[in-house]
């Protein structure tokens, strides 16, 4: 076993889990807007919050990828990992409320919770950025014209979604968040 597969375990663990995390909350979700005499409405913005949440894991779970050949095993490596993996479990468990029924309706939810979610997620691509940039192996592709492109419109994006007011404002802008998503995954 590779140091990378052996760091990338504990990793994948907790990223797998902040999976879970979210997709359970939208279940949940569902299961109680389909309940008889149900008046949950689910809305568009906390289920565009988790899509984005999700392809932002998957984003780092592949950009993960790119560390295989210079990640040491070591406690410092084992902490980091922990912590950032943590840290997405934090924001993927703040996506759906605990309990829909709860709620009346989840946009609600999704204006209590995002500055928290995306505040979380900034702080972790900020960490990240500066991991990559001190790896002379990754850091040329951080400087790439289009992934600098890319990363100020994620970024400008994620603070937009923080700071907009109201439900269609809100739902243009997580809508662009998930649509820039696709559009890399696309490329």
């Amino acid at each position: 076993m590779s140091g990378f597969e052996f760091i990338f375990a504990l990793f994948g663990l907790l990223l797998g889990l902040s999976i879970v995390e979210v997709l359970g909350g939208l279940a949940r979700s569902i299961e109680a807007r389909l309940r008889p005499g149900a008046t949950v409405r689910i809305g568009w913005l906390t289920p565009l919050l988790g899509i984005f949440v999700l392809l932002d894991l998957l984003s780092f779970w592949q950009a993960a990828w790119t560390t295989r050949d210079v990640i040491a095993v070591s406690s410092h490596s084992l902490m980091a990992v922990t912590l950032f993996a943590s840290a997405y479990y934090l924001a993927a468990h703040l996506v759906f409320p605990r309990d829909p029924a709860e709620h009346r309706e989840l946009d609600s939810h999704f204006f209590r919770v995002r500055r928290i979610v995306l505040g979380v997620m900034l702080a972790l691509l900020a960490c990240q950025i500066v991991y990559y940039l001190s790896v002379p192996a990754i850091a040329p592709v951080l400087r790439n014209p289009l992934a600098i492109a890319l990363t100020i419109v994620l970024v400008a994006l994620m603070i937009a979604a923080m700071l907009v007011r109201g439900n269609r404002a809100s739902a243009a802008v997580m809508a662009a968040l998930v649509g820039r998503y696709l559009v890399v995954y696309l490329l």
